[in-house]
């Protein structure tokens, strides 16, 4: 059995960084290449080129493939999935040169600097990338899919009363390019002016108490729970791995408010921020319901992982670069939103804590995590109480989301990360807020 595949890929970024009203970083890149991928005799090889004949390349990869075969004999599956064909592109505002985008970082930097006087520093990173990929394979697949997305990540920097820096950010992120990417300071004023009451807020922080804990995660974490506690455990190749979801299909891991949908290209009848409607294998991509009402119901996968756990292809198999081979990657990743009032989740905690910003941490294939929390607030007797330290927010992903007992009826989507998953890609996430036992770092 012999599968190829030939992918077209270009890649653009762009990438400006504001420190104190001065440009510092004023970058743009653009990479491209050509690529071939064969299945073969249950290996797969692989061949990359900036450019070059698709011909000779598919050789290039069939010898490889044939290569890995002297690891032994490994059984051949056939390969489900078949071919999609489609032109899919993001039509957004006209484009804004980088000198229009500093303008505006510069108009931003010089309204914090009026208002905000006592503040240290300010400093703001602007992104803007774009992929463009065109795919054939010999399923008959025929298809050009483009992913565009630009951030803005806003710093703001005080001072505590023993003189050390306290930093708070807030990402912005958006489907399309800088032109879609609103950064007028009449839009912006009340995002800086709650960052500054949080910088504010955290020059007097405390310490949290350590331990195990009733938490009201934001919904910003939620989505990073989402995805990285949960998420990359339902991947099938992790699952082959060995992840501990294997034997966990149909069996619960989380309350009933929790179901949780990677989602491929539309969430209510809305364009999700990162659309996958085929995937870099040619497969028609689908949502993968991962939990339904706290059951595990199924697995994100490519068409081998598919093929290997007797499943329907999802058309998750993702490559970021050119030169990169696709690997099950999530998309759209989000627990769905519930019915109760952001504000009753507080009120309903004697004791507890509300999380709101965290950096990146990290999970594996047990769905143990930790995650540093920048931005968090005591809750005693139903209200938000002193802002708290830096801390950690760690436990097993399916006793967390087994003990919550409240989903806030809000949504937030970000797609202003990247997943870093053996090669970096563009992921989006969401959540509602969630009111759970989870543990914290502390005195």
């Amino acid at each position: 059995m012999t599968y190829t595949e030939t992918r077209h890929h270009e890649l653009r970024r762009t990438r400006l960084q504001m420190v104190d009203g001065n440009l510092v970083l004023n970058q743009r890149q653009s990479e491209g290449g050509l690529s071939c991928r064969v299945y073969h005799n249950g290996y797969w090889g692989f061949a990359s080129a900036p450019r070059g004949d698709a011909a000779a390349l598919q050789q290039q990869a069939h010898l490889n493939a044939q290569a890995m075969a002297r690891f032994g004999t490994r059984g051949a599956h056939a390969l489900p999935g078949g071919g999609y064909r489609g032109e899919h592109r993001f039509q957004g505002k006209p484009p804004i040169s980088t000198g229009q985008a500093a303008e505006q970082l510069a108009a931003l930097h010089a309204y914090c600097k009026r208002r905000y006087p006592t503040l240290k520093s300010t400093r703001f990173l602007l992104r803007e990338e774009e992929h463009a990929k065109q795919l054939a394979t010999s399923e008959g697949g025929e298809s050009l899919s483009a992913i565009r997305r630009a951030t803005c990540h806003l710093f703001m920097v005080g001072e505590d009363a023993q003189g050390a820096p306290v930093e708070i950010d807030e990402p912005l992120s958006v489907k399309g390019g800088l032109g879609d990417l609103d950064l007028s300071v009449e839009a912006l004023a009340p995002v800086l002016e709650q960052l500054h009451e949080h910088v504010q807020a955290k020059r007097h922080a405390v310490p949290a108490e350590g331990g195990l804990h009733t938490v009201v995660m934001a919904p910003a974490l939620a989505g990073i729970l989402a995805h990285e506690a949960m998420g990359h455990p339902c991947e099938a190749d992790i699952v082959l791995g060995g992840a501990m979801t294997a034997d966990l299909l149909g069996q619960r891991v989380g309350s009933e408010l929790v179901t949780m949908i990677d989602y491929a290209h539309s969430v209510d009848g809305q364009e999700a921020m990162v659309p996958v409607y085929v995937d870099d294998e040619g497969t028609p991509a689908r949502d993968a319901v991962l939990i339904e009402r706290g059951i595990l119901k199924g697995y994100m996968s490519s068409r081998e992982t598919a093929a290997r756990l007797g499943i329907e292809p999802s058309g998750n198999a993702r490559a970021f670069g050119p030169h990169d081979e696709p690997l099950v990657r999530m998309r759209n990743t989000a627990i769905l939103p519930g019915r109760d009032r952001y504000e009753d989740m507080i009120a309903g905690v004697d004791s507890g804590y509300l999380l709101l910003k965290t950096t990146n941490g990290q999970a594996d294939s047990t769905t143990e995590f930790m995650f540093g929390i920048t931005l968090a607030y005591e809750i005693r007797n139903g209200r938000v109480g002193r802002a708290i330290r830096d801390t950690t927010v760690s436990g097993s992903a399916i006793k967390v989301l087994q003990s919550v007992d409240a989903v806030s009826d809000q949504m937030h989507w970000t797609c202003a990360g990247y997943c870093g998953k053996k090669q970096t890609m563009i992921v989006s996430m969401g959540g509602p807020a969630l009111r759970a036992r989870a543990h914290l770092g502390g005195q």
